[in-house]
């Protein structure tokens, strides 16, 4: 059972929802990472065995989207290639699959990774309408044509948005963003620390542009193909306190503290990493960007999603036999600013860990000068199926130039999950 190698990985710029990939489908996302890893790597396409990608919005039209992607990112088309859904931990699900398959000896080399077209979600019709048109296809004379019209109603025509249903629990009934709320009235989490929270990650992801240039692929954005971009449109160079305190509460009117501000961006983008047996690596005279200690994942309550990292972290480091102040770097996704604010402080309080971690006691302190030390998901986005092999690549890219040793990547996950993976160079 050999240890898995990650040699290489790259990613797209990761830009804004309905700007300039608006028309860019996740397939051509995830095979323009593909054609770039295979370049830049100059790795033998015939030598890979599988293709994983995670992705979240799969599109109607090229279900099993890897497959698609990596067929048109020059992949022959003998070689396997699956899609994962884990929500938001798509992006770890491929990487540790991959784990999983080359510990086995099933695979010896694999691009993993995840793509994600939040543009392209669709607009769905309902059940109801969805029968009506029914009807009207199967109506054969103009009289029953025009009893099936005279049946429709306005309120048939009112697509509802797929994006939306997406973010929405259907266990807990709750949005994405009700949810961060409920962990700020929990925690007690103030808007202004989360406004606090949210600049220093546009801060930071201003800060680190040229070094997020090593992990950017250059784009010339289609159709014209005159226009090239090498870095993430989220990140606001004049992003300030008093531009964040404008904004208005985006999921409880009333008395929210959770706004576009100090929230996630919606973005499109994708990832991939060459992942290989560390022995073949080795063999074939690749430098080892970093391998993969130990992982976990971890279920709870699906209201309280935001806090999945603290539950994931504490099962990775017990499977590892290794301590919080072991981790010399830390990316925990900013899907919200309140959600990362109140895994710090779950993470490190003994109340918390004596009612929900029985046995382990609090994990200890993460500081925050180690933390998205490149900012996070407020500045540069977050597209679902793809962040958590984003994280990955930032994290090891991070620790190639501090040479550092270990280093702990997490996410919560929509629907009431956590994922963590310790990374070792």
């Amino acid at each position: 059972m050999g240890r898995m190698a990650i040699v290489e990985g790259v990613r797209t710029p990761f830009i804004k929802s309905w700007t300039l990939f608006n028309d860019i489908p996740a397939q051509r996302l995830g095979a323009w990472c593909i054609q770039e890893l295979i370049q830049k790597t100059e790795i033998d396409p015939t030598l890979v065995d599988e293709v994983i990608l995670g992705c979240v919005g799969e599109p109607v039209e090229a279900a099993n989207v890897s497959r698609v992607a990596s067929l048109y990112g020059g992949i022959p088309e003998e070689k396997p290639a699956y899609t994962i859904n884990r929500n938001c931990a798509s992006g770890f699900e491929a990487v540790t699959s991959a784990y999983e398959k080359i510990k086995l000896g099933r695979d010896s080399v694999v691009l993993a990774g995840g793509t994600e077209s939040m543009s392209n979600a669709p607009f769905i019709f309902s059940k109801e309408t969805g029968n009506l048109l029914l009807q009207l296809q199967k109506a054969k004379s103009l009289g029953a044509r025009l009893n099936v019209i005279s049946k429709f109603r306005f309120k048939h025509f009112a697509p509802i948005p797929a994006l939306k249903l997406a973010l929405t629990d259907p266990v807990c009934g709750l949005g994405m963003g009700q949810t961060a709320e409920v962990l700020a009235k929990e925690f007690g989490i103030s808007r202004e620390d989360q406004d606090a929270f949210a600049l220093r990650s546009h801060q930071k992801a201003i800060e680190a542009k040229e070094r997020l240039k090593e992990e950017i692929m250059p784009v010339f954005v289609p159709p014209k193909y005159k226009e090239m971009i090498q870095e993430d449109n989220g990140p606001r160079e004049k992003q300030s306190m008093q531009a964040l305190a404008k904004l208005k509460p985006a999921f409880d009117r009333k008395s929210g503290t959770v706004t576009a501000g100090n929230s996630s961006q919606i973005t499109d983008g994708a990832c991939v990493l060459l992942v290989m047996d560390e022995d073949k690596a080795k063999s074939m005279g690749y430098e080892i960007l970093g391998t993969v200690r130990e992982y976990a994942y971890t279920g709870l309550d699906p209201s309280r999603m935001g806090l999945g990292p603290v539950f994931a972290i504490e099962k990775v480091l017990r499977l590892a036999s290794l301590k919080l102040q072991d981790m010399e770097i830390v990316e925990i996704n900013e899907a919200f600013a309140v959600q990362v604010l109140a895994c710090l402080e779950a993470i490190s309080s003994a109340v918390f860990a004596k009612k929900y971690l029985p046995g382990s006691g609090p994990l200890g302190k993460i500081n925050t000068d180690i933390l998205n030390v490149n900012g996070g998901g407020i500045a540069l986005g977050h597209p679902v199926g793809t962040s958590g092999a984003r994280l990955i690549l930032t994290c090891l890219k991070e620790m190639k130039r501090r040479s550092l040793h270990r280093g702990l990547v997490s996410l919560c996950v929509g629907g009431g999950q956590g994922g963590a993976i310790i990374l070792e160079r």
